[in-house]
This record gives structure tokens, sequence and C-alpha cells, in this order.
């Protein structure tokens, strides 16, 4: 880990905290909610021992990276606008892109409006999501899944509130650790849980205490406004993605999940996925791994062998 370097770019009106190693075709790590530039680390070791750059930023909102206060500034235009802008700052025409949830979301959109920069795409849990011009994404989820929905709660402001009272440790413990299949809702008393009668969450194998403490300290720092924003965005973003609609992601794809994984199982996903419209939607889709007894968080879980699988498919480029 201290071989990992750090740095802060200038990028799209903020300040981008970056870790990165090694020399060679650059492999760019989004992460997801609620992750950090942290939850690549094991990737960036092994791709830099592969002969790659391997970087992976603090997306907008999160850890050392700026943290815009409206919520406007977190549509799926910033976020792109961001990746784009340090892509070039890398001084590289094109990477290798991998992403994880909310990062994948990302990597989707940065495949729509900027294929060029995108040599191949590894998207880790979330499949595209083709936009539908008849359901802004809020009212279709409340529909389809009811108020309680995690990403219905989530447009509340007083669910960073909710999160404090809970505990960031807690949360964070609660988040990583759950294999509960989806669709995730949240109660409206408690929606996390009560930390005081509730059984203790035992990390997984994979995450250490040192892991949770280094999360912490950055959550508990920066607060989790910035992240929620990306979900209170998504009605935004739908309206600001009205041209792309029918588009299709013309870079070559393998997709990845654990049969475990909340998105998967969340009624609707599985099928899409499965279906022809995938293909469809993403012609030059080559692969679709599915993990056996993996949950969410499969890079963590399965480190080595979701490596092997991303390192195989960019060997052919």
């Amino acid at each position: 880990m201290e071989t990992i370097e750090h740095k802060l770019v200038s990028v799209n009106g903020i300040t981008m905290h970056v870790a990165e190693k090694g020399t060679g075709p650059v492999v760019l790590f989004l992460h997801g909610f609620p992750e950090l530039w942290y939850t690549w680390h094991r990737q960036i070791l092994a791709f830099a021992a592969s002969g790659y750059r391997a970087v992976a930023p603090d997306l907008r909102g999160y850890g050392d990276t700026d943290a815009p206060e409206a919520v406007t500034k977190y549509s799926c235009h910033h976020v792109v606008g961001d990746i784009v802008a340090l892509i070039e700052s890398l001084g590289v025409d094109k990477v290798f892109l991998v992403a994880h949830d909310w990062g994948a979301m990302i990597g989707w959109y940065l495949c729509l409006f900027r294929p060029d920069m995108v040599t191949a795409f590894v998207p880790l849990t979330v499949p595209f999501r083709p936009r539908n011009p008849r359901w802004k994404p809020v009212e279709a989820m409340k529909a389809f899944f009811g108020d309680d929905y995690y990403m219905c709660r989530f447009q509340e402001p007083e669910i960073e509130a909710e999160i404090k009272k809970y505990g960031t440790a807690n949360y964070i413990k609660k988040v990583i650790a759950s294999r509960k299949p989806g669709p995730p809702c949240l109660q409206k008393e408690n929606p996390f849980g009560n930390p005081d009668t509730d059984t203790p969450v035992t990390l997984p194998s994979w995450f250490s205490e040192e892991d949770l403490k280094y999360y912490v300290n950055k959550f508990e720092h920066k607060g989790f406004s910035g992240p929620l924003n990306y979900y209170r965005t998504l009605d935004l973003s739908w309206e600001l993605t009205a041209p792309w609609t029918g588009s299709k992601v013309k870079v070559p794809v393998k997709f990845m999940v654990g049969d475990e994984d909340v998105i998967y199982t969340t009624p609707g996903t599985k099928e899409y996925v499965h279906s022809p419209s995938f293909k469809k939607d993403v012609p030059l889709l080559e692969d679709i791994v599915i993990l056996e007894g993996v949950a969410h968080f499969l890079h963590q879980e399965k480190p080595e062998e979701v490596n092997a699988y991303i390192h195989n498919f960019f060997k052919k480029f």
C-alpha cells in the first residue's frame, strides 16, 4: 500500500484526489457507494505488477476530492466531465475502464458520451440501463418497489441524519457485510436498525478493521451528502440524457456480477442481463460472468478471480 502514489489534480472545476501505481497502458478504476479509491487497492497493486498504470480517483463528493454543495453539481454530465478531464490529465487518449456500482453507472455514461476514450470496459454489478423516455427513474422505482426502496429514501434530506444517528462505522459495516438479496428497502423508523439492540455486524474476512478505519475517517470528515447527491440527480440526469434515448454502447464490454449481488437479485435486473436486449443495447458485449456464491463487493471478496477475468479480457486489445 505504501508504494501507491497519491496526488491532487484539477479537473472540471474541482480538485480530485487520485491514487496510482505502475507504468504502461492506463487502467482506470471507478468506485461505487459508499466506497473510495481504497476499494481498488488490491487491483492497483495487481495491475501495476502486470505492466499497467493503475489509476483510481476518489469521485466527486468522496474522500479527498472536492464535494460541491449543490445537488445539481452531481449530474451525469458533471461526473463524466470529471472523468474526461482526468483522462486528459493523464496524458493519454484512451483507457481501459473498470467500474463498480455507481462507478459502473458513470462508466456506462462515459461509454455513451465519449466511446473514443475507452478501449474496453468491465462494469461490475450494474448492467447498462437504457433510458426509458416514459418514466422518470425515481417515479419508476416507487411504482415497482415502493416508497421505501433505498434509492427513493435516499432522495430525502434527513437520511444523512439517520446515518449519523446509526453511526458511520455501523453503517459502513452493515453495507459491506450485507448479503441480503434485493430490492433493499429502508423502514421509516430507524431505517438502518438500532445499533444498541441489533446483533453486532461481523466484518467479512476480506474487509479488515484497518479498512473500516480508513473508510470511517474519510466519511466522517467529508459526510454523505456528496455521495447521496448521485441518487438525488437521477431524474436530472434522465432529463439531460434525452438526446441519447435509444443509443447503443459501442465499446467492447465484459460484464461481471456475483449471483448473490443485491442489484442482480432485484427483480428485472437478472432478466435483462440474460435477455437479448442487453446484447442489443451493448452490441460489443463479449461476455457475461456470474460468480457463484459472491455478493456485491466482488472485486474485494474474490480479487484474484476478478483480476484474472479483467486481465484476460484486456489482453485482447
